[in-house]
């Protein structure tokens, strides 16, 4: 895999619209840790990070060969693979609740392992798009 990004001059605006994904999946995550709802079922079926992972769809082509990409693609990574775990987890808890609520423990060790994991995704990108830093592949 070929690593090297090019130093092509980015547009202001593009690092704008990263801050703005960074801080959709922000609220997201801040949605579910101080509302109702989890922060995993936040950050997978709320709107902000919905909204988030759109735009990063949409912006991802302009940032191609930027160190920006790596942010948008990073951003997009954690939603995808948040989901893929958060289903995992599900399928392993579902039927282990039969065995006297076991589901229910691992369902809540998971989730909460995975919204630590979201956090930290999140917040380790913001922090390196602020510092002017490229993502790791």
């Amino acid at each position: 895999m070929n690593t090297t990004l090019t130093t092509i001059e980015t547009r202001p605006g593009l690092v704008r619209t990263l801050h703005i994904i960074y801080a959709l999946h922000g609220v997201g995550l801040a949605l579910g840790a101080f509302g109702a709802a989890s922060v995993v079922g936040s950050f997978l079926f709320g709107w902000p990070s919905i909204i988030a992972v759109i735009v990063s769809y949409i912006y991802r082509g302009d940032a191609r060969g930027t160190w920006l990409e790596t942010h948008f693609d990073w951003a997009i990574r954690t939603f995808w693979w948040a989901l893929a775990i958060a289903l995992v987890v599900a399928l392993v808890s579902a039927p282990l609740v039969l065995l006297l609520g076991l589901g229910l423990i691992t369902w809540f060790i998971g989730m909460g392992l995975l919204g630590l994991w979201a956090v930290y995704r999140i917040v380790r990108g913001w922090l390196r798009l602020n510092a002017g830093q490229a993502m790791p592949a």
